[in-house]
């Protein structure tokens, strides 16, 4: 159905002229009644069955505001699938919610583009003090002038207590109450839409969490154990019963897209959605999502198994999204700078001939076995473009699933962090940065829940016992030191301090001029892997040349804790006789460097690049 708004979707709730219109799959039940909850208490409206298990009616008399839930052959009522708000978290009443209220400012914004993108991620509850999506809006213009394009929001999906990441979300159409109602969403869409920023949005449908999950109550068929997920069984898009149960996760990300005006989703862990039918869910959520607004859209995945189908047309027999979260990149340059191999970096060799390959190709693993042992992993990277590959630094899982919650600034020093922001930023793929690197944030991120006691611990013993294989952590009396999940305080240490832009002035100002760089500069903007080489010069020194026509731009990452003084090496991208420029060290004073100047020195021949130790220098020349 339609309205003002766009489309919405056929289940649930809708506000309609001669009442609210309900619509719910329950095939577990007989007879299914709307429970109309008030002060006065409560009234039962019955739905009528309909065919596949579909029970749908007209309520007259309610509107927008209304609690409801729905209550299953006169047993238990329970809130909505389809819920759009709940109040008082996963265990109460769903609230009739009416899209058409909000006015919207925002016609004229076309979407999102894949290329130029720069992602912001960041947790709502943990940005600012106040921890909500109005407190966000007061941050927008500042990102803005960092130079990203699109600010992306870990999950918001309602699940349970007051402070969640947001993966164990269950009401999937409802944003979570302790950051504010629909409308306060809408609002920060709205105002980044104002200041031309984007705003995407994870998303999860691997699984669901435990705690408020009520679905198996309405149909049993919603998950199936002929598959298996870390997380329990699996949510059945394959099986009898599917087509509702796809309807949810394809109805979701429409949902966003065009009631929300979201200009794009994260999908979570799409190596975990199992699906055996003819046409993948992701295939056919891609081509209905786009299809649910007329604006331009970003579908991007975490893929754990360097798949480039997911990235492939689909008359290429691909599922069609625009790119994904490309973790070869980060694991090579942790374990390069932190020399750590433990858990998932263990396939990870840490060498710049390995950045470099990610540099160049999007994917270290094509296909080959895995460092120490193991299956082969990914494929073959062929034309995908340099934008479909995103990658990071820091991310919410790199940071928050280590012990401590440790950012990589707080685990490496200052000049070698600075040097690797630098490649991160000016390659051609598509950068993320996570909530406060960009100042060096003094806040670690660490993983925090607020479940029911009983679950609680569970999940606290689960998480300490997570490090168990860890020499680091054999002793059991050690692993206790581990922040608890449950314990407000690691949601507390996990706030950004945002006076420490100023007080880390020198970082942020590097972040903002790279940023610069890469939006204005002729040959940084073109976002292409074809006109990118990269060398490795020495046991810690990249360097990167970049092209665009007789525009040149060479980028030399020294890690090392010597000065380089290389000759110069026409196979680096032909440095000129003369002309050559620097663009950008840093080492300069105003990033909070050493000073040490990067330069060329000499003549002709015997010109010689000198670039200080632990410092990134950008060149530029015309031919």
């Amino acid at each position: 159905m339609t309205d003002a708004t766009g489309w919405h979707p056929e289940m649930g709730a809708n506000v309609a002229a001669d009442g609210t219109r309900f619509r719910v799959w329950a095939p577990n039940a007989a007879r299914v009644e709307v429970a109309i909850e008030d002060v006065g208490g409560t009234a039962f409206h019955p739905l009528a069955a309909g065919v596949d298990g579909v029970h749908a009616g007209t309520v007259p008399g309610v509107g927008a505001g209304a609690r409801y839930r729905y209550r299953l052959d006169g047993g238990g009522a329970y809130p909505d699938p389809y819920s759009r708000f709940q109040p008082e978290g996963p265990h109460g009443p769903s609230e009739v919610i009416d899209p058409a209220a909000f006015a919207w400012t925002d016609g004229d914004w076309p979407g999102l583009s894949a290329q130029g993108l720069v992602i912001y991620e960041c947790h709502v509850g943990a940005m600012t003090p106040e921890g909500t999506f109005a407190a966000l809006i007061g941050e927008l213009p500042e990102l803005k002038r960092l130079g990203v394009t699109a600010l992306e929001l870990m999950p918001v999906a309602t699940g349970p207590g007051r402070r969640t990441w947001g993966y164990d979300g269950v009401d999937l159409f409802a944003p979570f109450p302790a950051y504010g109602r629909p409308e306060e969403l809408k609002r920060l869409i709205d105002a980044a839409h104002r200041l031309g920023l984007g705003v995407l949005l994870d998303v999860v449908y691997n699984h669901l969490g435990p705690d408020g999950n009520y679905l198996r109550a309405f149909a049993d068929a919603y998950f199936t154990r002929r598959h298996a997920t870390p997380w329990g069984d699996a949510l059945n898009y394959d099986g009898p019963g599917s087509r509702f149960v796809r309807d949810l996760a394809i109805d979701n990300a429409r949902f966003w897209l065009a009631e929300y005006h979201l200009d794009g989703l994260r999908l979570d862990a799409t190596d975990h959605i199992v699906d055996d039918g003819p046409t993948h869910l992701l295939a056919e959520l891609t081509e209905r999502a786009r299809a649910a607004t007329p604006r331009s859209v970003l579908l991007f995945a975490e893929e754990a198994r360097n798949d480039v189908r997911t990235i492939r047309p689909r008359e290429e027999g691909g599922y069609g999204l625009d790119g994904v979260w490309a973790d070869d990149f980060h694991h090579a340059v942790h374990v390069f700078l932190t020399g750590e191999q433990g858990g998932y970096y263990a396939g990870y060799e840490g060498t710049p001939a390995e950045i470099a390959t990610a540099l160049t190709e999007g994917f270290v693993y094509q296909g080959q076995p895995r460092r120490g042992g193991g299956p082969p992993r990914g494929t073959r990277v062929t034309d995908e473009p340099a934008s479909a590959f995103v990658f990071c630094l820091q991310n919410h899982d790199q940071v928050g699933n280590r012990a401590y919650g440790e950012r990589l600034h707080h685990v490496v020093d200052a000049g070698r962090y600075a040097v690797a922001s630098a490649l991160l930023l000016l390659a051609p793929q598509t950068p993320l940065l996570f909530m406060g690197q960009e100042f060096a944030a003094s806040a670690s991120f660490l993983y925090f829940t607020d479940h029911e006691p009983e679950l609680g611990q569970r999940v606290t013993e689960g998480r300490r016992g997570e490090f168990a294989g860890f020499p680091a952590f054999a002793d059991p009396h050690l692993r206790e030191t581990i922040p608890d999940p449950q314990a407000e305080a690691t949601f507390v240490r996990s706030r950004l301090d945002l006076r420490e832009r100023r007080a880390n002035a020198g970082i942020y100002r590097l972040y903002r001029d790279l940023l610069a760089l890469r939006r204005d500069d002729p040959v940084l903007v073109r976002q292409d892997r074809v006109a990118t080489r990269v060398e490795v010069v020495g046991p810690q020194t990249l360097v990167m040349h970049r092209h665009r026509g007789d525009e040149h731009r060479l980028l030399v990452a020294n890690f090392g804790p010597s000065r380089g003084m290389d000759p110069i090496d026409p196979a680096l991208g032909g440095l000129p006789a003369a002309g050559a420029r620097l663009l950008l060290s840093t080492t300069a004073r105003h990033y909070g460097g050493t000073g040490a100047r990067a330069g060329l020195l000499g003549r002709g021949a015997a010109r010689r690049l000198e670039v200080p130790a632990r410092a990134a220098a950008l060149f530029g020349w015309s031919a």
